[in-house]
């Protein structure tokens, strides 16, 4: 395949509930609450830094897309040639035009259709599409448990260079997957199949189905927790802790004797839960608090990585935004995982995908991470997927 015209489909709200602590974009109610709270869509931005990448090609590639902030405005800003092809209904888009978008830009002639979004907007494209028309997702979503995305926009853009170029570019089906919200911000994950989507592959820039893990690990995790609570007894005890969601960092505020959550971002410090399930601006908040007298005050972040995907920073915890990482900064970062999700992983590295590229890239190489009582291991961060674990990165007894 080469790219002679390109489908842009943009969910202009996806991903909006991410920093706001909502575990999910979809409705109308979910948006309203998330700008309440001082949340900034990223989803243009995020579609810019793929679409960046075929700026060489401006003078040979058409970009198809609807009207608006659903694509033709960004397309515009970008220097592309664009070729409108409907619009919204109203003035907010809707899943429905979304869908009605991708029949009108396939009919028109693309050959393939590039959306930023996350799962809901995967399951529209499923809707409309079906599983035969080549569809590459880039991640702008909050959970993104499908295997049609990009790992971060970055990768996507560089998939496209490559379809533009020429290059031999495989196209594979992958599954979409998505998760009842309501369920979700209750604490509860139930994943649906719903269908496959013909997608560019190539290398390592594309992500995979998200892993819900082995049912039984409790003892690894309980050794992590009793490692991680030995180190926190053994730290500055007014540091504040930022626990990212999963069952691991769950585990160890357990051990702490703490309350926590087992899919928000919960704040510990001095001995005692501080808040639970906080969204971006309170975690900031909470740290210049922290800080307000001594800006030397120790502020740690703990995290897990996503099973299957080994995403660290940018699925399901988009509260730690890059405001948040860089006043944490990357020392300060305590990641935990248990010896059978990093070998799952098959040597892949972990992945960033905070929303900042300067960010990710400056935080990529190699980090602790915690996989038992006294065991850890240095494995590769990377923010575009090109890292690789050496042959003596292993996980050791």
């Amino acid at each position: 395949m080469k790219l002679k015209k390109l489908g842009l489909i943009i969910n202009p709200w996806a991903g909006v509930g991410g920093p706001a602590g909502l575990k999910g974009s979809d409705g109308a109610e979910t948006v309203e609450r998330a700008l309440a709270a001082g949340i900034e869509p990223q989803s243009h931005k995020r579609a810019a830094l793929a679409l960046s990448a075929l700026q060489p090609f401006c003078n040979v590639l058409q970009i198809v897309t609807f009207a608006g902030d659903m694509g033709e405005q960004l397309a515009v800003s970008l220097g592309f040639n664009v070729e409108v092809v409907g619009e919204a209904a109203g003035a907010r888009s809707t899943p429905e035009d979304t869908e009605r978008a991708a029949n009108a830009i396939r009919e028109a002639g693309a050959d393939l259709i590039v959306f930023a979004g996350g799962d809901g907007t995967a399951r529209n494209m499923v809707n409309a599409l079906g599983d035969a028309f080549p569809v590459l997702g880039i991640p702008a979503g909050v959970k993104m448990h499908s295997a049609c995305f990009a790992i971060s926009p970055r990768a996507g853009g560089e998939v496209l260079r490559r379809l533009m170029a020429g290059e031999l570019v495989d196209l594979h089906q992958h599954e979409v997957r998505d998760i009842d919200e309501q369920s979700f911000r209750n604490g509860r994950v139930s994943t649906r199949y719903y269908g496959e989507l013909l997608v560019p592959e190539e290398g390592h820039f594309l992500q995979a189905v998200k892993n819900a893990g082995r049912e039984v690990e409790e003892l690894a995790v309980a050794d992590i927790a009793a490692q991680i609570v030995e180190e926190i007894d053994e730290l500055d005890p007014d540091t504040l802790y930022v626990f990212g969601p999963g069952s691991t960092t769950l585990a160890v505020l357990s051990e702490l004797g703490g309350d926590g959550t087992l899919l928000g971002v919960d704040l510990w410090q001095n001995g005692a839960l501080l808040a639970a399930d906080v969204n971006a601006p309170q975690i900031n908040r909470a740290i210049a608090d922290h800080r307000r007298d001594n800006p030397q005050r120790p502020v740690k972040i703990v995290l897990t990585a996503i099973g299957g995907q080994g995403h660290l920073i940018g699925r399901g915890n988009q509260q730690l935004n890059p405001a948040v990482l860089k006043a944490v900064g990357r020392d300060n970062l305590m990641v935990i995982a248990t010896k059978t999700k990093m070998t799952e992983l098959g040597g892949r590295p972990l992945l960033i995908d905070s929303g900042d590229p300067q960010l990710d890239e400056a935080w990529s190489g190699f980090v602790r991470v915690v996989t038992g009582y006294r065991d850890e291991i240095l494995y590769p961060l990377s923010g575009d997927g090109s890292g690789e674990a050496p042959e003596n990165t292993t996980v050791s007894d």
